[in-house]
């Protein structure tokens, strides 16, 4: 078998639960040797998931209560690259394994903290930090998206595992960007407080912008403003609801009665390719279609095809011919239509249909593993790998306990190297060419500028996404970056664009292999440019292999049909619902494309080779149902809390409303015996299992959240108020022009940008989920107007200012987009 990317590193795994052992499957799927540490007893997560994580990795029983134990732990990291752990914060100190202690014996070690919440937040650290805790603390089930808001349920419940899947992509990219600097930086400890990375995940749903234009309103949220101001109650049916929603962002239902999700508003083509698509050319031609960067007191019409959303004079009527066309054929037959015609649409699927879906499995999105306990076992694929890794298709199943090689190991040299300077960002000195839009592509940049890379945005001079992606969701997507707008289709635009590419460390692009190609950035002609050149390539179903889906278009929202999300969070194939928040699927695949660029940075520096790193939207809805995704014969139901009616996972593990508003109630690893010890509820641990969800929800409901918080203090279990994201926005709001800005205060941390070149302030969650000790986090500025840099850029890369005249006025580059910076 050829080298993998990180078959040089080695990792110890003390990861126990989600956050920690998805970060060690990561690295294992990437080569790196893991090292699973189990406690007496084995994993705490005695689940099916737990084998899938653990695949690629080997395992070693260790007491770290024990002195003979602790020694051999440290005996590991004297001969490791990185340690993983997720615990409470100052565990690991009490057991002789802190931060310090771990580089005094060994000090090129780094180290991976993902605690629930940040160490040195005096209000959360010690808190018992289950999944649906932090989510609950952070907002994430209150507000839960404009269907459930325009229905009037709140709170909403997820069992999906958000704040695990941003931590652990976080981390992974984190400890590898650590490791590729190392002999420059040195050893360090990198803390990822899971909470600090939901909020960086979900930055979307915390945006907020002074005196945001009405134009940028989609239906629900007028209806919504308009139920506020005349107070009326929000109570809408599922079916009231659908027509509400935009022809060009919904579910439409095919001839075998099978949803058929539609993401195709904003990109100026995409409109018109699903009318024409579904035989509605000449609807197509009846719709207005103009510049989408004028002023709304410019346009020549109320709406245009070129932006979101559509009119209210012609929804309707765009709906219903969707609706009746879709009716002509299964769902099926649509996908490969749609696919042929580049038109952005999927087919709704369960999590159980995608682990078996013939694209999912061909592509390597889904992976069969003979797992020694469970036979043939369907699981999630990689989330991030290098396009010529052909072993990210290969994986050894999860580890028996002691099968690790210990005694090979200690007998190894213990590793050494002198600590070297801090203070430096992981990242500096990287030039990297972004070539993306609207949010996934772009999340790559900004996250990799916050380490120091130096990130130049190319877009065309035409623009061919509408202002509502490019530029509101661009205010946090394209922080840190040059701008210069060129045109790749005349001769001097490629020119321009072949310099910047010579000047470059690093290209970001999203797309599928087709469009890769046509840019002239297949791995042949990287490889020819320069063969230190790495490509970081996303797209929505792209895997380590081809398959038939492998050059469909698609959206973060697709990827959640696709993969099961929608039909789980809305409760069955008659009402998916899309996962609540903006960007949910797509920041994440931004992560996950950094953690892929993480295993190139390494193994360029272990053998000069650059090529292609990839991640796709697909495998980031797998990561987030992480916990669930996998199946095998005999593999208990699908039976996860789904639908409107959610509330949690069991009686132990629920949202209950108190005397004075909502909370969540975790005691998943105590359950009865967490009742026993509040003399209120003592009384109820031994009530009948059917009877007791009830009796439970009415003790909660006599006392305030408060007095519930400290009922089940200093213990396992704990209440947790459910908060809302814009609160906890709100409450950490840190204004720009006072300076000072702290980031790693407490675990949450926002700025109001009151400086913005934008004329508007907006608040935007701060660069905070990695917290390294020794190495530099940046906060990038503000995202400069679309071609406000294309001088001062084409100047750098050896162009006169009579070229750069010339080249503006025959249109081969451009400085702007619009009159102003958010076109009104």
């Amino acid at each position: 078998m050829t080298a993998r990317p990180l078959d040089h590193i080695r990792v110890l795994d003390f990861g126990q639960y989600l956050a920690g052992p998805l970060v060690g499957m990561m690295l294992a799927d990437l080569g790196a040797e893991v090292i699973r540490i189990d406690p007496p007893g084995g994993p705490r997560l005695k689940e099916p998931a737990t084998d899938m994580l653990s695949r690629g990795k080997t395992a070693v029983t260790i007491d770290l209560k024990s002195e003979g134990g602790l020694q051999v732990a440290r005996e590991f990291v004297a001969r490791a690259d990185v340690v993983i752990e997720n615990f409470r914060p100052g565990v690991m100190e009490r057991l002789g394994l802190g931060p310090k202690a771990l580089r005094d014996i060994n000090p090129r070690i780094v180290s991976l903290s993902l605690p629930g919440f940040a160490s040195n937040d005096p209000a959360l650290a010690d808190l018992p930090a289950w999944e649906a805790v932090i989510a609950a603390r952070t907002g994430q089930f209150t507000d839960m998206g404009l269907n459930r808001r325009l229905m009037g349920i709140n709170p909403s419940f997820s069992p999906l595992t958000l704040a695990s899947a941003y931590g652990a992509s976080f981390g992974a990219m984190a400890l590898q960007f650590a490791l590729a600097a190392r002999d420059r930086t040195g050893g360090d400890h990198i803390e990822v407080p899971l909470a600090s990375a939901l909020l960086e995940g979900l930055v979307y749903n915390c945006e907020q912008i002074e005196d945001y234009p009405e134009r940028y309103k989609s239906p629900r949220e007028v209806e919504l403003d308009r139920r506020a101001a005349e107070g009326l109650p929000t109570d809408l049916s599922f079916a009231e609801l659908e027509e509400f929603l935009d022809p060009f962002y919904r579910t439409y239902t095919c001839a075998d009665g099978r949803g058929f999700y539609v993401v195709a508003g904003s990109v100026k083509t995409h409109p018109r390719r699903v009318l024409e698509t579904l035989g509605l050319k000449d609807l197509a031609d009846q719709l207005p279609d103009f510049d989408a960067y004028l002023d709304t007191a410019d346009w020549p019409d109320e709406w245009s095809l070129r932006n979101y959303p559509v009119g209210a004079r012609d929804r309707a009527r765009v709906s219903n011919a969707m609706k009746k066309a879709f009716l002509t054929r299964p769902s099926h037959e649509w996908e490969a239509l749609f696919g042929s015609a580049k038109a952005p649409g999927t087919a709704q699927r369960f999590s159980k249909e995608w682990l078996a879906d013939p694209h999912a499995l061909a592509s390597g999105l889904v992976l069969e593993v003979e797992d020694p306990r469970h036979g043939k076992m369907q699981q999630m694929g990689n989330v991030a790998w290098l396009a010529d890794d052909g072993a990210a298709l290969v994986k050894k199943p999860g580890p028996d306990p002691d099968d690790a090689p210990v005694s090979t190991i200690l007998a190894e040299p213990p590793r050494s190297g002198p600590p070297a300077a801090s203070g430096q960002g992981w990242l500096e000195g990287l030039k990297v060419l972004d070539l993306t839009n609207v949010i996934a592509g772009p999340t790559i940049g900004s996250t990799l500028a916050r380490f120091g890379a130096q990130v130049t945005s190319v877009q065309p001079t035409e623009p061919s996404v509408d202002p509502w992606n490019t530029v509101v969701f661009g205010l946090h997507a394209h922080r840190g970056k040059q701008s210069v707008l060129l045109n790749l289709s005349s001769d001097d635009g490629k020119q321009a664009m072949r310099r910047l590419i010579d000047s470059s460390d690093v290209i970001t692009m999203n797309g599928t292999d087709e469009q890769r190609d046509a840019l002239g950035l297949s791995a042949e002609e990287l490889a020819a440019i320069n063969p230190r050149l790495i490509l970081v390539q996303l797209d929505a179903f792209g895997g380590p292999a081809r398959g038939p889906k492998s050059d469909h278009l698609g959206y973060d929202d697709l990827a959640q049909a696709a993969t099961g999300v929608m039909v789980r969070f809305g409760g069955g194939m008659a009402t998916p619902e899309e996962h609540a928040h903006f960007g949910t699927i797509d920041v994440l695949t931004g992560y996950c494309a950094c953690v892929a660029l993480g295993a190139a940075l390494l193994r360029l520096q272990k053998t000069g080779k650059g090529g292609i790193a990839r991640a796709a939207l697909a495998a980031a809805g797998n990561l987030i149902q992480a916990q669930l995704m996998y199946d095998f014969e005999g593999r208990a139901p699908f039976d996860e809390p789904a639908g409107r009616a959610a509330m949690g996972w069991g009686t132990f593990y629920h949202c209950y409303r108190a005397a004075d508003g909502w909370m969540f109630f975790a005691a998943p690893a105590e359950e009865r015996e967490a009742l026993r010890r509040v003399s209120d509820l003592a009384s109820m641990a031994d009530i009948p299992e059917k009877e007791l969800p009830d009796a439970l929800a009415d003790h909660f409901a006599r006392q305030p959240v408060d007095y519930w918080q400290k009922a089940f203090s200093g213990s396992s279990s704990t209440v947790m108020p459910l908060g809302s994201l814009h609160d906890t926005r709100d409450a950490v709001l840190q204004p720009e022009s006072a300076g000072n800005i702290d980031l790693m205060r407490g675990t949450f941390s926002v700025i109001r940008h009151d400086m913005h070149p934008m004329g508007r302030w907006c608040d935007l969650v701060a660069p905070n989920a990695v917290r390294p000790e020794r190495a530099r986090i940046v906060i990038p500025g503000p995202m400069p107007k679309y071609g406000a840099d294309t001088r001062s850029i084409l100047r750098s890369v050896g162009y006169a200012d009579e070229d750069i005249d010339a080249m503006i006025s025959a249109g081969s580059a451009a400085e702007s987009w619009s009159a102003k910076y958010l076109p009104e």
